[in-house]
């Protein structure tokens, strides 16, 4: 009941003093720490940094900063644009480029933190996440236009392609697209390319096999050069640099 809106739901842990880089998404993630709250922060903005309890995420092209003193543990999940609307009642678009705390967004799930804390195992931690998510569940109007508008850009490389698939003007589609999720069908797709080189990379340094430039060709990039270009002004570093912090790479 929840796969067409959850995309992924998974535990988190970060360690003393645990910093990570939250990467521009093309999704809603929502982070609930077990125990601490949460300090995040938007580099290159200047009194942007605060605290929250459980944070929800919007669709942004520049990474933030998250930052844990003494160490959490927690669950991370991340909603499709559709989503967003169904399970948290409000659009994507409204928090684009932005963060907020859960308990604003959905108030009926101010509790979660503490809910989990009292949890003993994942199985456990993940019902009770789910248990939430589906009594908070609404039918979002407009949700079936949007998920063909996605999956059409998704499957096109130009705006103008996915406007001629869909049967409506290039207009149409972007004020569909700007909306429902905040950002520009163009800005939309080139979240989407970055997810595919931050998959890719991921595979190849699993595998012991990091090549930037076959991660940029099978990307959509132009080059290696347009991609580390590109990585570097979304995520604030190179990929190489990434993987590094990751811990993917020595």
């Amino acid at each position: 009941m929840l796969a067409p809106f959850v995309v992924t739901l998974s535990p988190y842990e970060l360690g003393p003093d645990g910093v990570h880089r939250g990467l521009p998404s093309s999704t809603v993630s929502i982070t609930i720490p077990e125990a601490e709250s949460l300090e995040i922060g938007w580099p290159g903005r200047p009194g942007s940094r605060e605290r929250f309890r459980a944070v929800v995420a919007g669709l942004h092209l520049d990474a933030a900063e998250l930052r844990q003193v003494g160490g959490t543990r927690g669950v991370w999940l991340t909603l499709s644009p559709v989503g967003a609307g169904a399970l948290l009642g409000v659009p994507a678009s409204a928090l684009a480029g932005d963060v907020a705390d859960l308990a604003d967004v959905a108030p009926a799930m101010a509790d979660l933190p503490e809910r989990l804390a009292a949890c003993r195992s994942w199985p456990e931690r993940r019902a009770v996440v789910e248990s939430a998510l589906l009594s908070e569940r609404t039918q979002h109007t407009g949700g079936e236009e949007l998920r063909a508008t996605l999956a059409a850009l998704s499957g096109a490389g130009r705006v103008q392609e996915a406007a001629r698939r869909l049967g409506c003007s290039r207009r149409h589609l972007s004020g569909t697209v700007r909306r429902e999720l905040g950002v520009t069908p163009k800005e939309y797709q080139r979240l989407l390319r970055f997810e595919t080189a931050r998959g890719g990379l991921v595979d190849a340094a699993r595998a012991g096999t990091v090549s930037l430039a076959a991660v940029a060709a099978a990307s959509g990039f132009a080059d290696q050069a347009h991609f580390t270009r590109e990585w570097r002004v979304m995520a604030g570093c190179t990929p190489t640099e990434w993987l590094r912090a990751e811990g993917l790479t020595a």
